[in-house]
């Protein structure tokens, strides 16, 4: 009994040594960095590349990206007691604070792969896998173009203040995307459901939010995420509340099932819910949808699983 109980005791010492130098290790070791591989990216800039670019970043970058003065140059992204506070990117010209000497290669290669230009990881949250080659030429266009949005700002963000939770998320659970020289193709408008699975996945990517959460987010797979689009992912706060987002499945007792296109235009373009309340603050007005686009969401959400989960908060606020 007394080798026993000697064993178990090297055996909890041992563990409790294992456990000690894991936590160490997430607390002072620096963060992993990657081999930076710069391809040739062909830099477009017509006109028509720049508008749709100015589209995509201003709305869907924007969102973290923008600053009170309404230039790309950064501001506070989360503060979180879960993460602690992360800052977004200088995305203007400016060549140390900012983006401005990057070249079209590099900006593709961390857009696709998370990785910077210093082999750094900039996070899950700054890589777009599944985005196609003609969406991500018009993205480079406009941040590289003369629009007043991305001209030089000198503000530089502060350092990250993570969280225990947050530097063992970031240094061993996640890592970047590969960089396909394999082209990735937008899917033809008239095929409406691959057309609103790029939309929703992609390109505005609605399931980062609308799934369970963005740490079990695969952005890989996005349908393969647990909670595919069934809400609940904490978004936002209002009045110190969290705010959860919305179910976006058929489901008819908690998601769109018994939902109009109409009124997913509405809620989608303009905030407005079917009862004539704004949307929480946390879903802005994706107002630059065209019609083509918010039907073909619409149809593709039409043929996901129903979920069953009321988001009773959602519907509160």
């Amino acid at each position: 009994m007394k080798k026993a109980l000697k064993i178990l005791g090297y055996f909890l010492l041992a563990l409790l040594v294992i456990v000690a130098c894991f936590a160490a290790y997430i607390q002072v070791a620096p963060f992993p960095t990657y081999e930076a591989k710069m391809p040739v990216f062909v830099v477009a800039s017509d006109s028509a590349h720049i508008a749709e670019g100015r589209r995509i970043v201003l709305t869907k970058c924007g969102y973290c990206h923008r600053s009170p003065e309404g230039t790309l140059s950064g501001d506070l992204w989360g503060d979180d007691p879960m993460f602690g506070k992360i800052w977004a990117a200088n995305l203007t010209h400016h060549p140390t604070a900012g983006i401005g000497n990057y070249t079209g290669g590099e900006l593709a290669y961390l857009l696709r792969t998370g990785i910077k230009k210093d082999g750094k990881f900039a996070g899950p949250f700054m890589m777009f896998p599944t985005m196609t080659d003609e969406d991500l030429a018009s993205v480079i266009a406009f941040l590289k173009s003369d629009a007043p949005e991305v001209q030089p700002s000198d503000w530089q963000k502060p350092p990250a203040q993570l969280t225990f939770l947050a530097k063992m998320w970031l240094k061993v659970l996640v890592k970047p995307s590969e960089y396909s020289d394999k082209p990735i193709v937008t899917p033809s408008p008239a095929d409406s459901i691959a057309y609103g699975k790029y939309l929703t996945t992609s390109k505005w990517e609605c399931s980062l939010c609308h799934s369970e959460s963005f740490e079990t987010y695969n952005h890989f797979e996005p349908e393969k995420s647990p909670g595919y689009l069934g809400g609940g992912n904490l978004v936002g706060k209002k009045n110190e509340k969290p705010v959860p987002s919305a179910n976006l499945t058929p489901d008819k007792e908690t998601g769109l099932g018994n939902w109009t296109l109409e009124q997913f235009s509405d809620a989608v373009r303009y905030g407005k819910r079917p009862d004539g309340r704004a949307m929480n603050h946390a879903m802005p007005p994706f107002a630059v949808l065209t019609d083509a686009e918010v039907s073909a969401i619409w149809q593709y959400l039409k043929t996901t699983p129903p979920l069953k989960n009321k988001v009773v908060q959602a519907e509160n606020q």
